[in-house]
């Protein structure tokens, strides 16, 4: 068992508050805000043993880096801002698919993402400020 540190504590923290899945990054800043002198390194080893104990879950879109959000979260699935990158819960299931599988395949599992932008990217007024950004940039 792990001790508990002011460092631990902090990420814990972060992750809890968050209502949404971070990234390391994310999770560094937010921490920050307690232990103003943490470490990214501290940051990745804490997450990789509170995930191997099992108090948080990994989040991983097709093609993006790993988040973190707490373990205690029902199945559900989440929303990823087209314009800012951040990922969001999505607390709603279309349930059975079996319907959508090839004739005589069994689906024992799902993930489903969806895409687009997310309340503060699609306010308005931010479209005009998006198109004078390169592409890939981010109006935030």
């Amino acid at each position: 068992m792990e001790r508990q540190t002011r460092q631990r504590a902090a990420i814990r923290a972060a992750i809890a508050q968050a209502g949404r899945p971070l990234l390391p990054q994310e999770v560094l800043e937010q921490a920050q805000r307690e232990v103003p002198a943490l470490g990214l390194a501290t940051v990745y080893r804490t997450l990789r043993s509170l995930s191997e104990e099992g108090s948080i879950a990994t989040v991983q879109l097709p093609g993006d880096n790993v988040r973190y959000e707490p373990a205690v979260s029902p199945h559900h699935h989440h929303f990823q801002c087209t314009d800012c990158r951040r990922v969001f819960d999505v607390h709603a299931c279309p349930g059975d698919l079996q319907r959508l599988a090839p004739e005589g395949f069994q689906i024992e599992s799902h993930e489903l993402t969806l895409y687009g932008r997310c309340r503060d990217c699609g306010a308005p007024g931010r479209a005009q400020a998006r198109a004078d950004l390169p592409p890939g940039s981010c109006a935030c």
